[in-house]
């Protein structure tokens, strides 16, 4: 289940490093947002063009694939922090104490060891299709328009390795709770029950208001 979670916060050092790593992740999330609402734009874009006046957008196709890295990675480690990822809370949510704290540090370790073997795949995969000896310092392109795609192949590793620190932080968060048998640790997203769910989805229409 996804968007259940909650992130305490205090003095600590954990939780500063916490709090300067959240506005990245904003960033991310937002060029994120920004690009499937321009996606949009170009599909109403090249549907009108192509009904009214016969002239579809050219390269609508490689815009669509440009922006795929942006749309499916740029904001994976602030959906991380948030706690959004598809988990499976009936079980986890079951589990107390330092047994919870344990299952979620090897959850975490497991993800941020394939993590950082997809940081090295991916920019290997990027560094093949860079050249700044070549034509807009690309190997390759795309094929109606010739848009270089090295850009795109470079947000990959880029998002991923923000989405390693993100886990190093909760890795130190977790092991920090489980050593110390900690019921509300911070930095970490902690499974909210469904009044809590409730509550702060009230505080955050107050807020609104």
């Amino acid at each position: 289940m996804a968007g259940t979670a909650a992130v305490l916060e205090d003095a600590s050092v954990l939780s500063k490093l916490d709090r300067g790593l959240r506005p990245i992740e904003r960033v991310f999330a937002l060029v994120s947002g920004l690009a499937v609402f321009s996606l949009m734009f170009l599909a109403a874009y090249s549907v009108g063009g192509r009904k009214f006046f016969n002239a579809p957008l050219a390269g609508y196709v490689d815009y669509i694939e440009a922006a795929m890295p942006l749309i499916a990675f740029m904001g994976v480690s602030y959906v991380q922090r948030e706690g959004g990822h598809i988990r499976m809370d009936i079980l986890v949510g079951a589990l107390r104490g330092r047994l919870l704290w344990l299952f979620e540090l090897i959850s975490v370790v497991l993800i941020l060891v394939l993590m950082v073997a997809l940081v090295w795949g991916s920019w290997s995969h990027f560094d093949r299709s860079f050249d700044m000896t070549r034509p807009l310092w690309s190997r390759d392109s795309s094929i109606d328009i010739g848009l270089p795609i090295w850009p795109s192949k470079l947000l990959v590793p880029v998002a991923f390795a923000l989405l390693c620190l993100r886990l190093c932080l909760q890795v130190w968060g977790y092991g920090r709770a489980f050593i110390l048998n900690l019921d509300r640790p911070v930095a970490v997203p902690l499974i909210q029950s469904v009044s809590e769910q409730a509550r702060a989805e009230a505080e955050q229409l107050e807020g609104a208001d």
